[in-house]
């Protein structure tokens, strides 16, 4: 080997290492996850919780903080050194109903991604928080408007294989879970990423009120500078232990913590694509 060959294979390798060191130095993301319930409780909350909490660890993309209570929601200064939303890069809600927080704490909630360009990420009841908020149903991108057929084999269908954690799932496929119908939700300002395969559905059921039948399951969108996303998907408990599942609570949470890129431009109906 010359020493013009030598130099350069040494000087690659020192690059290619530094460049790891530094990846693996990169400070971890910090997400704050709130389960609280006022209303109905959803039994899968805590295995959720301890799922996401264990993804972060093992991937190495983010440190959790899981809490029951909305103290955290604030951007004021809190006793104790207890942490407050300037500590965290996202929020993940497992929650359901009118959660206890003040006119402030909304507006700092709010302030937080639309301003500040922070992540939120919302599970199954996370759209049947706050109903009578519309700033948050605004955020969100729609709320719970019932589950017309309860928790059945839901014929899914993806719309959009391209964003982060769509690719694993086939473009048609059947999970046992609650799938939620949504109301205040459009497609002008979201991005459908999986809809119901309405053809399968029993439409004739009376508490099924969407006109279109375009049933969203999951969906990203902005909010401001800040990423949204959504999924009806988490009811049951037993679908956190599905790899599929796993990978795309994983890549949407990437998604909101600017980790990953993707496009979230709304537009019309599309037909499923997958792999």
């Amino acid at each position: 080997m010359t020493l013009v060959r030598l130099t350069l294979r040494l000087l690659l390798g020192t690059a290619l290492g530094c460049a790891m060191v530094a990846q693996s130095s990169a400070p971890r993301k910090k997400l704050l996850v709130i389960g609280e319930e006022k209303g109905y409780r959803h039994e899968a909350i805590p295995h959720a919780m301890a799922t996401i909490e264990r993804l972060g660890r093992e991937t190495g993309l983010w440190d959790t903080v899981i809490r029951t209570d909305t103290e955290p929601l604030t951007k004021k200064k809190l006793e104790y050194n207890a942490k407050n939303l300037n500590d965290f890069d996202a929020v993940l809600f497992y929650t359901g109903g009118t959660l206890e927080m003040d006119d402030q704490q909304k507006a700092d909630f709010l302030s937080f991604i639309r301003d500040d360009g922070k992540g939120f990420i919302g599970v199954h009841s996370a759209a049947i928080t706050f109903p009578k908020w519309p700033e948050y149903v605004e955020m969100v991108g729609g709320s719970f408007d019932e589950h017309p057929w309860g928790t059945f084999d839901a014929p899914i269908l993806v719309e959009d294989a391209a964003f982060p954690g769509m690719r694993q799932w086939t473009r048609s496929f059947t999970l046992k879970d609650e799938i939620y119908q949504v109301k205040n939700f459009s497609r002008e300002n979201t991005r459908v990423l999986m809809r119901l395969d309405a053809g399968k559905l029993d439409l004739a059921n009376p508490r099924v009120h969407r006109k279109d039948n375009d049933f969203a399951v999951t969906w990203a969108k902005m909010y401001g500078k800040g990423r949204v996303f959504y999924s009806s998907l988490g009811h049951v408990d037993a679908n956190w232990d599905q790899p599929e599942m796993q990978k795309m609570y994983t890549e949407a949470i990437k998604w909101a913590l600017r980790l990953v890129d993707a496009d979230v431009t709304p537009r019309p109906a599309q037909e499923a694509t997958g792999r």
